[in-house]
C-alpha cells in the first residue's frame, strides 16, 4: 500500500524573507496522497508554509460519507476532485464529481458533498484567513456597568 511521502528537505520551501531568496517548490505527490482509501476522513495534507497568503487542504471523504451542507460566510474558494467520485449539491440540485471536476464555491453559497462508492479526495484553496489577536480590552463609555469579570 502506497503512503504519502514527506516532502524531501532540498524541496522544502523558502518560509519568507527577500522575494529573491522566495523560490517555488513541489510540495506533495497527490497521486499518493490519493492512493490510500482506508485513510480516515479529513485532511491528508494541509498548506504549512510561513508567510502563505493561501490555505489549502487535500481533503479525504470514505466512501458513502458527507459534509453537511454549509456556507462559507467570507471567502471564495476552488475545489478541485483529484480522486473517487462524489456529488455536490447545491441550491440548483445534485451535480456528479468526477476526479478532474474544478469547481468556484462563491462565498454566500449554500453546498453539500457526498463521496460515492470509491470515496472522494479533493483540493480546497482559497485565501488564508488571518489568525485571531489578542488585544486588551478597552472599556467604552457603554461598558461602564461592567465589573471586572466582564
Amino acid at each position: 500500500m502506497s503512503k504519502a511521502h514527506p516532502v524531501p528537505a532540498a524541496d522544502a520551501p523558502c518560509t519568507g524573507g527577500r522575494a529573491e531568496d522566495v523560490v517555488p517548490s513541489v510540495l506533495a505527490d497527490v497521486r499518493s496522497l490519493t492512493a490510500v482509501p482506508e485513510a480516515p476522513a479529513g485532511a491528508v495534507w494541509k498548506l504549512a508554509e510561513t508567510g502563505r497568503q493561501l490555505d489549502a487542504n487535500v481533503v479525504h471523504l470514505p466512501p458513502r460519507r458527507r459534509v453537511d451542507t454549509h456556507a462559507e460566510r467570507d471567502l471564495d474558494v476552488l475545489l478541485l476532485v483529484v480522486g473517487g467520485d462524489g456529488t455536490l449539491v447545491t441550491a440548483e440540485g445534485p451535480r456528479p464529481l468526477t476526479e478532474g471536476s474544478l469547481l468556484w464555491l462563491p462565498h454566500g453559497s449554500r453546498r453539500s458533498l457526498s463521496a460515492g462508492e470509491n470515496g472522494l479526495y479533493y483540493l480546497t484553496v482559497h485565501p488564508r484567513r488571518p489568525g485571531l489577536r489578542i488585544q486588551r480590552w478597552e472599556p467604552s463609555d457603554g461598558d461602564a456597568g461592567a465589573g471586572a469579570d466582564g
